[in-house]
């Protein structure tokens, strides 16, 4: 590296530390990365090179590869549940609108592989368990919008474990249907999604 591409570092990152958006930036180029190959041929190196800044200063947000996966995967279920309030617009009622939400989530998984397997591969990444209560201004993620649309679907007054059981047989249709389709078993058409996360089969 010559002095000035260290010079043009220096001033991009202090440029972005000044506006506040480094992580932010980190974050977007990570992304980047991860819509074109796995998860784990991210290189924090690489990152701060495409960000335009020094390797020292991915670390000061990101202490390690794991942490950056991490911010990832928060986003990805950000990013989920967009897809599922835009797939949820205009349905009149609660099945319909759970149905929409099955049918973004295998599109969702088609559309961003990598970054799909790296949010599933996280403990507790599912929804089966009771949704905690988001923070303050912060919106909720795909997984806790799955779970209040099926409960809502529901109802109240079903049974905990039942309540249980019909989350798991929900998230196993959706989420078998989006691996298979990733792994080549079955062809990613939208005619067999419709017909697969249909509002018989739940």
């Amino acid at each position: 590296m010559t002095e000035n591409d260290n010079t043009v570092n220096m001033g991009a990152e202090k440029n972005r530390y000044h506006h506040g958006d480094l992580r932010a930036a980190l974050v977007a180029e990570g992304l980047k990365l991860i819509g074109s190959g796995p998860a784990d041929a991210l290189s924090l190196r690489e990152i701060a090179r495409n960000a335009g800044v020094s390797a020292t200063a991915v670390y000061r947000h990101f202490p390690d590869k794991a942490a950056l996966l991490g911010a990832l995967c928060m986003e990805g279920h950000g990013m989920m549940a967009g897809a599922f309030r835009e797939a949820m617009t205009g349905k009149g009622d609660s099945l319909s609108a759970f149905v929409a939400m099955g049918r973004a989530y295998v599109q969702f998984a088609l559309a961003h592989p990598a970054l799909f397997r790296l949010m599933m591969a996280q403990p507790g990444a599912g929804p089966v368990r009771a949704p905690e209560p988001c923070a303050e201004g912060r919106p909720e993620d795909g997984m806790t919008m799955l779970v209040r649309a099926l409960d809502d679907l529901y109802g109240p007054d079903m049974p905990a474990r039942l309540r249980e059981m019909r989350r798991l047989k929900s998230w196993a249709l959706v989420h078998g249907l989006a691996m298979l389709m990733l792994d080549g078993q079955v062809p990613a058409e939208p005619a067999l999604i419709d017909a697969v996360v249909d509002a018989s089969v739940l």
